[in-house]
């Protein structure tokens, strides 16, 4: 699978897109400048992260929803800071429900790799190399719903708001 199949999963859902997000940092070869300019210390350019703004904004208006929860352990990694300032922000502005789990004194029977659950139906993984590159995209076969889903209420149920992870740091 590709990043346009996964576009097309966007396409085709019907109710909601979820993504769990845990990998400390990711390398992904569109976000090289910006976190270059991050790390420099520099102001977030205008229309920072547009495009997915827009999809977001499209689904909701197409009356889906879209969440994730955004896994992450103390001390945060340099990638989770620039996410949690430069990018989580404006995604939350944009309509992505987006809440913070951390597990630095939690132990949760949650999966090691990303992944997207469709309309509770569809599973996409996300398997990434040790450093952050994507390995691959994977829709699985008949996978077992019941834990995907599971593991989504798990995260959720111990997630918290951005703010309220915001005002805790």
């Amino acid at each position: 699978m590709i990043l346009t199949d996964l576009r097309q999963r966007f396409a085709e859902c019907q109710r909601s897109a979820w993504r769990f997000e845990c990998q400390p940092t990711y390398t992904m070869p569109n976000e090289q400048e910006n976190l270059s300019r991050w790390r420099a210390g520099e102001p977030k350019p205008e229309g920072h992260n547009s495009a997915w703004h827009d999809r977001v904004r499209g689904y909701l208006a197409d009356g889906k929803t879209l969440g994730r929860v955004r896994v992450v352990r103390q001390p945060l990694t340099q990638y989770q800071r620039y996410q949690l300032t430069w990018g989580i922000p404006g995604n939350i502005e944009a309509g992505e429900d987006i809440r913070i789990l951390d597990l630095t004194n939690l132990d949760l029977d949650l999966p090691s790799h990303d992944f997207w659950l469709f309309d509770d139906e569809i599973v996409v993984d996300l398997n990434f190399n040790p450093d952050g590159t994507l390995i691959n995209l994977d829709q699985r076969e008949n996978p077992d719903l019941l834990m995907y889903r599971k593991w989504r209420d798990t995260a959720l149920t111990h997630a918290v708001s951005f703010s309220e992870f915001n005002a805790r740091t």
